[in-house]
């Protein structure tokens, strides 16, 4: 099993944090976001993290290496300043990640979720597989609705539920770009696509999530941490 984290964005409304610190290194718990991500994959038995960058990438680099700290294996995707958008960013990276299925986790998340729940395998009809959640405070519309077990496009007949930045991605939804081109390219006119084709599925979790999006998100993510250490 292979999964890529993505780490290229600028961090806009991080700043100033994110002047000096790329956003996935910004800390909670005393630790940076990453190194959640990449503990929780290595217990899955992932044999290798693809992650890409673009802004402050070297000290990304610098703070994971080749990831044998972690016990798995780490390498990169360097992207152009600005980066190439999330879709972009996959169709970079993928001679490294392989022809089969792959995990892709948005590395400025923070996620309770058990990462043994993701999912392993892709239906025949899928193309994809993504995690969703109740939509947070700052996004109360949601992204998208769910019936019988297929991404839908936001309903107001149906229940709405935000993208957690985790799913379950196969190359074939990126098989109309050469692998590893340089696309600046977002995810969401890939995922429509495959809505109105029905081959995306989804899964609701309850799991505690949040998108450290903002210094605010951040302080109230590292006291609600803190305070659950302390019980």
């Amino acid at each position: 099993m292979r999964a890529m984290i993505l780490a290229a964005g600028r961090g806009e409304r991080m700043r100033p944090l994110t002047d000096t610190v790329p956003k996935p290194l910004l800390q909670v718990g005393g630790k940076p976001l990453l190194y959640y991500h990449l503990e929780k994959l290595a217990a899955q038995g992932v044999d290798r993290v693809v992650i890409n960058h673009a802004w402050l990438g070297q000290m990304i680099e610098q703070a994971i290496g080749d990831g044998q700290q972690f016990g798995i294996e780490v390498c990169y995707s360097p992207e152009p300043e600005g980066g190439l958008e999330t879709a972009g960013g996959i169709i970079r990276a993928l001679p490294l990640l392989g022809n089969k299925p792959f995990w892709v986790i948005n590395g400025d998340i923070f996620t309770t979720f058990d990462f043994s729940q993701l999912p392993r395998t892709l239906a025949d009809h899928e193309t994809a597989h993504l995690l969703l959640t109740s939509n947070p405070a700052h996004h109360p519309q949601g992204d998208f609705s769910v019936q019988h077990g297929l991404l839908q496009l936001r309903n107001p007949m149906w229940p709405s539920f935000t993208y957690s930045g985790m799913g379950l991605y196969s190359p074939k939804l990126f098989s109309q770009y050469e692998p590893g081109s340089v696309q600046h390219l977002k995810l969401r006119p890939l995922l429509d696509q495959g809505i109105t084709t029905q081959c995306i599925g989804a899964t609701v979790f309850a799991d505690p999530w949040t998108d450290v999006g903002t210094p605010d998100r951040l302080a109230a993510l590292a006291a609600a941490f803190t305070h659950h250490s302390v019980e």
